[in-house]
């Protein structure tokens, strides 16, 4: 029951993202947002890598928060790559805004394997949560790769 909750959850979650409607009143807002939602993703993936890797004292139940809150803010900064955004404090090539399908498709992927680290994390199997997350990081690089600058 709890994991058809949880997959409930991720589908309803992903399904308002697909609206993409955005209140930004500047480039720069959007930046911010995107720019925010990023960082605590980063700071909550992180930590289950140094959980993973020895650097701290492996803890299921956080790695299975921190999963799930990835999870979740991987859905936050798509809206935030609005027309114009690519100009000012950011490291997003305009590449992002000539071939947006590709980028959207990334980004889609990313979310898609954030969705199974919180599902893996929550299985409390630790060899599972190593794979998902894996699948997460090579989703973040495969889009660094071709739309961040160095």
């Amino acid at each position: 029951m709890k994991k058809y909750l949880l997959m409930l959850a991720a589908t309803a979650a992903l399904s308002a993202t697909a609206v993409q409607a955005h209140n930004f009143e500047s480039s720069d807002d959007a930046i911010q947002y995107r720019q925010s939602g990023f960082s605590l993703m980063a700071y909550n993936f992180g930590d289950i890598g140094a959980m993973l890797k020895g650097k701290k004292d492996f803890n299921a139940d956080v790695a299975a928060m921190r999963a799930a809150n990835v999870a979740a803010l991987a859905k936050l900064p798509l809206e935030g790559f609005i027309d114009g955004s690519d100009k000012g404090d950011t490291e997003a090539l305009a590449k992002i805004w000539a071939d947006k399908a590709d980028f959207e498709a990334k980004f889609k992927e990313l979310q898609t394997n954030a969705d199974a680290l919180a599902i893996a994390a929550k299985g409390g199997d630790k060899n599972e949560l190593k794979k998902a997350f894996g699948a997460v990081g090579k989703s973040c690089k495969g889009c660094h790769d071709v739309y961040k600058k160095d």
